[in-house]
């Protein structure tokens, strides 16, 4: 594993159709190998790879995933479980993708939380694990 570190995101994505038909929007990135030269110094021109790239990390970020999150007037919020009852929650979040978010306030670590919550959950509900 070389690690690197990204110089530029290109701005405009292209179309490209991949091994198995699916017509993916992919972008060029351009990245800075930071590993000593000795470890990648066998690559050639225009070698392709897999990447991970991290957009953000934070050694004591409480995550939860988008989908226990949901909006109480202009607030974030999730459903909480404490001694096996629901607690509604409002959370302040750092930030936010498709799958997760950061929360700042409104939750400790462990805490569990109701995924995909439905109108029939609310404060004081008894609730268990599946």
């Amino acid at each position: 594993m070389l690690s690197g570190s990204v110089r530029r995101v290109e701005p405009a994505a292209f179309t490209k159709i991949s091994t198995l038909g699916v017509e993916e929007q992919r972008v060029n990135v351009l990245i800075d190998l930071l590993a000593p030269p000795a470890q990648w110094a066998g690559l050639g021109d225009a070698y392709q790879l897999d990447a991970r790239i991290a957009v953000f990390t934070r050694g004591d970020a409480i995550i939860v995933p988008a989908g226990a999150l949901f909006r109480r007037g202009e607030s974030w919020n999730v459903f909480a479980v404490d001694n096996g009852r629901v607690e509604a929650r409002q959370v302040t979040l750092l930030r936010r993708s498709s799958r997760s978010a950061a929360v700042t306030s409104g939750l400790s670590p462990g805490e569990q939380v109701i995924m995909y919550p439905s109108d029939r959950v609310s404060s004081g509900v008894r609730v268990r694990p599946q």
